[in-house]
């Protein structure tokens, strides 16, 4: 029986008020889930997230992080002492050392998103997508992708389309399919997340359902199919450099579902869309970070 490949904890050790911040930073760094914990006696958080690599390949990851965090300070985050640990784990303890992080994801009776290992059965008529999220991208625990699920959710009784611009696991597209949606696309720059996204389209038994692309948007043409609903989970600078080439690929009476983007930064955004006669209709803060819903 072959051993299990080398397997390393990344943390970074900083405040509660960052926890949200600092997870996202260090998800798009490494490409994988991030977890964290609290300690509610101190409110020093610790982020983690789970490698299949020795301990020297992933130290080639301070670099990006450190930058990461100086641009985390510069939005005047409160971030602590903002320490990278790097810990090899026992090849006797990482099969499972993961798992217990991860929680199931309910929108209301009609979405459960859950692990392989979870034993939740479904309510009658609810869809269920099946993510494993030990070492994969994201899996709709982020605070930004739970806003999207929920908007998915609510209006799915008047769409018919949907585009995920960065769709990274695929959840978002997933979800739709299984909630119904006839006309699903979704694209990503990274070539492993298309990969992984096709991967769990077809474990889901929807990889006929909806098509991932790999693109650049901000290489993309101007022109393209438009979407009843469009939703774009990225950073606030590209939603704002986008924002023309976003805003075409919404409907007349189309919703823009923008998440992924920093309190201090929502209103920089909301403006520029306000510009192109997007007016905020739902959004949702939740520590950090604020996600909105808009229609023209």
């Amino acid at each position: 029986m072959a051993s299990p490949a080398p397997l390393a904890k990344l943390s970074i050790v900083t405040t509660a008020e960052a926890e949200d911040a600092v997870s996202m930073m260090l998800e798009r760094a490494s490409g994988l889930t991030a977890s964290a914990y609290v300690d509610e006696d101190t409110k020093v958080a610790t982020v983690t997230v789970f490698l299949k690599k020795r301990v020297p390949e992933v130290r080639k990851l301070e670099p990006a992080l450190l930058a990461g965090l100086d641009s985390l300070r510069a939005l005047r985050l409160n971030l602590g002492e903002a320490r990278i640990v790097i810990q090899r784990v026992p090849k006797e303890d990482w099969a499972e050392s993961w798992k217990k992080f991860f929680k199931n994801i309910e929108i209301g009776r009609a979405l459960l998103i859950k692990p392989s290992w979870s034993k939740r059965k479904a309510y009658k008529n609810q869809a269920v997508v099946v993510l494993d999220p030990g070492l994969s991208f994201g899996t709709g625990q982020h605070p930004t992708t739970h806003f999207c699920l929920e908007q998915l959710v609510a209006l799915r009784a008047s769409s018919k389309s949907i585009l995920d611009m960065g769709t990274g696991t695929g959840i978002l597209a997933i979800a739709a399919a299984k909630l119904g949606y006839p006309l699903v696309r979704g694209f990503d720059f990274d070539p492993v997340a298309v990969r992984i996204a096709k991967a769990n389209a077809k474990r889901n038994r929807v990889d006929e359902k909806l098509s991932f692309t790999r693109q650049d948007i901000t290489k993309a043409s101007s022109k393209g199919t438009a979407y009843d609903v469009v939703c774009a989970n990225l950073m606030a600078d590209l939603l704002v450099q986008e924002r023309e080439k976003i805003s075409r690929r919404v409907k007349p009476a189309g919703h823009l579902v923008l998440a992924g983007i920093l309190s201090t930064q929502f209103e920089r955004v909301q403006e520029a869309y306000a510009k192109l006669g997007f007016h905020l209709v739902d959004d949702r803060v939740l520590n950090e970070w604020r996600s909105g819903m808009f229609r023209r």
